[in-house]
């Protein structure tokens, strides 16, 4: 088997869920604020210059069971051996998983799944220099537009909250946080893609 793509110093590269705090939580991606990813009174269809999403994921079973958005497998080859998931069904933000090491603080990933349609890709980019002043279009995974977004670029904190295009009006949220040895090695969005490359292969299989 090879060996963990995400390693801390030698030995593993740590990811998280932005601002961790407890072991039971809802990803804050830039500011403490409780929010797992875009957000949309009312769904909108994307605009000409918002990639759209030409085969849209169904994600109703995956909201009922957030855990199995990643096999243990993929949570090895992120965070190392020992890697567990915690689910979490009735977050603010809606059904999420946090995958971490035990008793460690960090690494961790988190994988959100909103409540209702969240506008999508549209959204995220609709929201810059609002909501979002971070805003970073990421190369997109096998025709699935992935975008980077925070109220602040937490970057430089080791942090990154990313949306991944499941729909034109439906994202998957994926929050990543590096650990205290790779701050200012890695990039997080870096980790944060591969999280959500492990994401999309899951639900795409269950679709």
């Amino acid at each position: 088997m090879r060996s963990s793509v995400l390693l801390v110093g030698i030995t593993a590269l740590a990811l998280a869920a932005c601002s961790p705090s407890t072991t039971n939580r809802t990803p804050t991606p830039t500011n403490g604020k409780t929010s797992a990813g875009p957000s949309s009174s009312s769904p909108q269809p994307p605009g000409p210059d918002v990639p759209k999403v030409a085969n849209p994921l169904t994600l109703t079973q995956v909201k009922e069971a957030p855990c199995n958005a990643m096999t243990e497998r993929q949570a090895g080859e992120l965070l190392g051996p020992g890697a567990a998931p915690k689910e979490r069904l009735d977050g603010a933000a809606g059904p999420s998983c946090m995958w971490s090491i035990p008793s460690t603080t960090r690494p961790l990933v988190d994988v959100i799944f909103g409540r209702t349609p969240d506008g999508g890709t549209a959204s995220v980019y609709e929201a810059k220099g609002g909501a979002y002043k971070f805003v970073e279009p990421l190369p997109p995974i096998d025709g699935y537009p992935l975008t980077a977004y925070g109220t602040t670029d937490e970057r430089p904190s080791g942090k990154c909250s990313v949306a991944l295009g499941a729909t034109d009006t439906e994202t998957i949220g994926i929050v990543t946080e590096l650990s205290e040895a790779n701050i200012g090695k890695k990039d997080p969005c870096d980790a944060a893609r591969e999280a959500a490359i492990r994401v999309l292969t899951t639900v795409r299989g269950g679709n």
